[in-house]
């Protein structure tokens, strides 16, 4: 990630703002940062996160959706993170909306260049939103997920999984690790 902007913009400044960019951005404590580039397994991971999470919406019969990398989540008034995924449940929302503004699940895929921000900065940003319950953070190149879930008075359990299903209650998902990587070719 590349902040280009010294100037320090709130959310509201900074969506519209991001929507007339080439590139993707997000906001950190006001500044726009612009996102690095993505490998190839980056996209193929996102695509299979996305393929499951559709599957398991329907296997379970939520009244959720999934987004994939495109709406904002508004941590506060100068933090803006653009998920490479997430869920939220209830109405749907607009199509030419910027931002959701009750995610559940939220997904990154970890890449060299973003794994400090991934792994620090949004787990504390992410779960200073209310609804978020689950934070998953993908690793393709170790072919694990560290699932950071939400408890009470404010407490965050974090495992490592490797293999499997990620039971995602609330809102009453299942994942199989499997289906978020590529087969690896004997």
């Amino acid at each position: 990630m590349v902040a280009l902007r010294k100037e320090k913009m709130t959310v509201n400044e900074f969506l519209p703002w991001a929507k007339q960019q080439p590139e993707h951005w997000e906001l950190f404590d006001g500044v726009p940062t612009a996102m690095s580039p993505e490998r190839v397994v980056h996209g193929d991971t996102k695509y299979r996160a996305a393929r499951a999470f559709d599957n398991a919406i329907a296997s379970a019969r939520v009244p959720c959706r999934f987004v994939l990398d495109s709406a904002a989540v508004r941590v506060d008034a100068r933090n803006s993170y653009q998920p490479d995924l997430f869920v939220y449940c209830g109405d749907p929302i607009p199509g030419d909306a910027l931002e959701v503004p009750n995610p559940v699940i939220v997904v990154e895929v970890l890449s060299p260049g973003n794994a400090i921000t991934d792994l620090r900065d949004k787990l504390q940003g992410y779960f200073r939103v209310a609804s978020i319950q689950h934070y998953l953070v993908i690793d393709p190149d170790k072919r694990l997920v560290i699932h950071h879930t939400r408890g009470n008075d404010d407490l965050v359990s974090t495992r490592i999984v490797t293999s499997g299903q990620i039971a995602l209650d609330p809102p009453g998902l299942s994942i199989a690790v499997s289906d978020l990587f590529a087969s690896i070719a004997a």
